[in-house]
């Protein structure tokens, strides 16, 4: 049987899928930055760059996906809050997203 969606819920759904949206966007496009910072390094290291000169474009890169990562785990939360039907399902969502950034971040 389908049940039908409150307006309230539908408005929320919305929101949501705008956010994953404009998030995804976002993410696709830092990866994207990072994918040619990676390059670079590659074009870097054939070039016979100094190993200084290498280190400091990885650290950025490594950094520019840090950020990416934190920015995807912030849709995680985000997507965990709006889709919870409880409060409780809630926390366990919420705690879940904590523990992958225990675990990868």
């Amino acid at each position: 049987m389908a049940t039908k969606k409150v307006p309230s819920q539908a408005k929320a759904t919305a929101a949501v899928s705008d956010y994953r949206a404009d998030h995804q966007k976002d993410v696709l496009n830092r990866l994207r930055r990072i994918e040619g910072q990676v390059r670079g390094l590659v074009e870097m290291i054939n070039n016979g760059r100094s190993c200084e000169e290498v280190a400091l474009q990885m650290s950025a890169a490594r950094k520019a996906m840090d950020k990416t990562f934190y920015r995807m785990m912030t849709c995680s939360v985000m997507e965990a809050v709006y889709d919870s039907k409880s409060e409780a399902q809630t926390r366990l969502e919420v705690e879940r997203s904590a523990r992958l950034l225990e675990k990868f971040g």
